[in-house]
């Protein structure tokens, strides 16, 4: 699935990164950063609605390069400075994280498990 599909899908705003033809094969949603540090996977799009500088430092330590933020929350200056520095992409949707999942999961995109 690629990032354009996923933002039309979605109704979602990118805020930095320029990574729109980007192949993104896995899902993962989660608030909990230190689960996202036990994952291992490329082309992954993490789902979170955690919106602060700790989880840009958290997807840059699991090479995660697409952060989805979900209800409505929205990334700070410090973030977007943050996720820029380190080439990580960030979109916002209003859309929950239960709606987000399962639209992304009917349109084909694959749990990390």
């Amino acid at each position: 699935m690629t990032l354009t599909s996923i933002i039309e899908l979605l109704e979602a705003k990118v805020v930095t990164g320029n990574m729109c033809h980007e192949e993104v094969e896995t899902g993962f949603c989660s608030d909990l950063m230190s689960d996202v540090l036990t994952l291992d996977t490329d082309k992954m799009l993490l789902i979170t609605g955690t919106a602060n500088i700790q989880t840009i430092r958290t997807a840059e330590m699991a090479d995660v390069k697409i952060i989805l933020l979900v209800r409505k929350k929205e990334a700070s200056p410090e973030m977007i400075k943050l996720a820029e520095e380190t080439n990580i992409t960030i979109l916002q949707t209003a859309f929950s994280s239960f709606r987000t999942c399962g639209i992304l999961y009917s349109f084909g995109l694959k749990p990390v498990y």
